[in-house]
């Protein structure tokens, strides 16, 4: 009888006590299956490992039907590691990284995943290589590691291409990191790049006539279209998902197309026919057992009655989706209903407790907003890490061959000077290109942490709630007209900072429409000009990227968010001593004394963060101008004596 083995190259991880019963299960039903297969599972090793096939279709139509098995898996996974049986061994790994990961054991995943691609590079297998890096960016998809995620499926695809003829199990995976790609572009709000990906990954699903990869593909693009509120367009997607799950009869994929379906109808007013298609998925989403999914249903058909103005169906059903959520530790859909509950109630004039909801709604906003930034942030440590101790083997290899050298050609004295002489260069440079790695690594993670701060969430999903009122209040105009000039900004700001410099002009058509954006929320009461000098030409000045909205910002919410009465802000830029030019940002608020009191006294405190950063990124620009940048903040006070504003001068050098 087979036991269960216990591999010593795989590392042990601290499992979440919620997870504990999964365990357990898994556990129980290695046992059952290794009892059920014992008696000649050995025996189907031994034959498998004596004639080792190198392609997945080979190995995998011997052990398809033990692939769950992680005992089994496990048994297989050491016998090949022990007869240097590497394809065996990547396959075993994969399943078993699979299985944990569908159990939500990501570390245990991932670092499964890694091993197996370390056995497929040994053998120098291409097509296990492809399988396991696209196994790699599902599970860092799954943890929001984009970093991670793109690079393994890039990776994947790249490997793809380089083959003459790939199998049919290569093309499939190759379809899977494509379709990745595009989920993450879909994640970062990068639709565009999206749909090309999903289409991509259409084709190339067609030519292998794989149905199910096709409708999702759809469903896909149909997520990405309605994002950007081509509901028609969405729509027609949804519909074609539907179609090809005519053949399948798959009962996820229907309820997903028939939820976005339903959720169109919703954003069209078709509320009736919107909550039939809920109410008839349910039951489907229930026999899936994917609570995320019916948590969902439950908090769309209440969303639905909402807009019916059926306040108590509205309030039951809304209650119900957040009961589920809070089960399973769902917090987008948490955040989802906090936000309907909270219109509900404005709607019946509880203002009350429509502000309880909108407050709890804010706080699971911002627990998703720090998880997905620490998990980002995590990530990118991990691989600098990776990356630094690559370079450490890499050095050490170095040393070690010249030591080798010495060692080999002690007799020859002028040899060994030389030898030293190439040793101390190569020290050199390598100090010197280390300096310069890591002033281009501190200068990029700052300007990461500035498109952060510049595109952070309290900001995005103001201005989107924002647009969404003029939507809901049928300002259609309004709505569209702000949507334009906010997805401008999002593409500046994302075109920005990916160049260290830019011309002033562009720097300006930035803030003016991050301007426009935020005065949606002070009701256009807020007034923005932009004076010029004449003898400035905006278009020749070239300034670092993003570097005016932080103090934009800290005016508008530190200096009149709280004042009454005019409110506005001035941008003057003017030509100042030789080699420079000055831009003054001037705001008539409340100063920064009493900003400072009023933001201890809030209970939700923003953080200016961006003005720290800026600094920073003002400091190592000047290694590159014989001038360096200067900052002066100045606090304005009126005839009696009391704060009338502040304004803040930034002395760019132009040489």
């Amino acid at each position: 009888m087979l036991k269960s083995f216990k591999i010593p190259f795989i590392p042990s991880v601290t499992v979440n006590y919620s997870l504990l019963f999964c365990v357990i299960i898994i556990l129980f039903i290695d046992k059952v299956n290794a009892q059920k297969y014992s008696e000649n599972f050995k025996e189907t090793t031994e034959s498998l490992i004596s004639k080792a096939p190198q392609t997945y279709q080979e190995l995998e139509i011997v052990l398809k039907p033990m692939q769950r098995d992680t005992s089994l898996m496990r048994y297989f996974a050491n016998a090949s590691t022990q007869k240097n049986y590497y394809a065996g061994k990547s396959y075993a790994l994969n399943q078993l990284g699979i299985s944990y990961r569908d159990y939500a054991l990501y570390s245990k995943a991932i670092k499964l995943h890694q091993m197996a691609l370390e056995a497929a590079e040994v053998n120098e297998n291409k097509e296990f290589q492809i399988y396991s890096l696209t196994m790699l960016s599902n599970v860092y998809r799954q943890t929001e590691a984009i970093p991670s995620a793109l690079d393994c499926a890039q990776k994947a695809i790249d490997l793809g291409g380089a083959l003459e003829q790939p199998n049919e199990d290569v093309k499939r995976n190759l379809n899977l990191s494509l379709s990745s790609i595009a989920h993450i572009y879909r994640t970062l709000g990068q639709y565009d790049l999206a749909i090309a990906n999903f289409k991509k990954s259409i084709a190339l699903e067609a030519e292998l006539g794989n149905t199910r990869g096709l409708a999702m593909n759809y469903i896909g693009i149909a997520e990405c279209l309605e994002a950007e509120s081509k509901l028609e367009e969405s729509l027609q997607n949804y519909e074609k998902s539907l179609i090809f799950n005519e053949k399948l009869v798959s009962k996820r994929i229907k309820v997903l197309s028939s939820l976005g379906i339903g959720h169109i109808y919703v954003h069209q007013d078709k509320n009736n026919e919107a909550l039939q298609i809920f109410e008839s998925i349910l039951e489907l989403a229930k026999e899936l057992g994917d609570m995320k999914i019916v948590s969902a249903i439950y908090i769309n058909i209440g969303w639905a009655q909402l807009q019916n103005n059926q306040f108590e169906e509205s309030q039951n059903n809304l209650n119900k989706g957040l009961e589920l959520a809070k089960k399973y530790n769902l917090l987008s859909e948490m955040e989802e209903a906090y936000s309907f509950l909270a219109d509900l109630w404005e709607s019946k004039d509880d203002f009350k407790k429509s502000k309880e909801f909108f407050l709890e709604a804010a706080n699971v906003e911002e627990i998703i907003s720090n998880d997905r930034n620490k998990r980002y942030l995590a990530d990118l440590i991990s691989r600098s890490e990776a990356e630094k101790k690559n370079n450490q083997i890499e050095v050490l290899a170095k040393e070690n061959e010249i030591i080798n050298l010495k060692l080999r050609r002690n007799q020859n004295t002028l040899l060994i000077g030389t030898l030293i002489l190439t040793l101390l260069t190569l020290m050199l440079y390598i100090l010197y290109r280390q300096n310069q790695l890591k002033s281009d690594k501190q200068l990029l993670t700052l300007e990461q942490t500035m498109l952060r701060s510049q595109m952070n969430p309290h900001f995005l999903f103001n201005s989107l709630n924002s647009i969404k009122l003029y939507i809901i209040n049928n300002e259609k105009k309004n709505a569209v007209h702000y949507l334009n000039k906010f997805s401008k900004l999002v593409r500046k700001i994302l075109e920005a900072s990916s160049v260290k410099e830019i011309t002033l002009a562009e720097e300006l058509e930035t803030v003016e429409l991050y301007m426009t954006i935020e005065n949606i929320r002070f009701s256009n009461e807020i007034q923005f000009k932009i004076i010029i000098d004449e003898d400035i030409d905006p278009h020749i000045i070239k300034i670092p990227s993003l570097i005016l909205q932080p103090f934009l910002e800290n005016a508008l919410w530190h200096g009149l968010s709280s004042k009454d009465g005019d409110k506005s802000i001035s941008l003057h830029i003017s030509r100042a001593k030789k080699g420079y030019i000055d831009i003054a940002i001037t705001d008539n608020g409340v100063g920064r004394e009493v900003a400072e009191k009023l933001k201890e006294s809030k209970v939700l405190k923003r953080k200016s963060v961006g003005i720290n950063i800026t600094k920073e990124r003002l400091s190592i620009f000047s290694k590159d101008y014989q001038n360096t940048f200067e900052l002066e903040i100045v606090d304005l006070f009126n005839e009696q004596g009391a704060a009338s504003g502040t304004e803040v001068i930034l002395h760019i050098p132009t040489i």
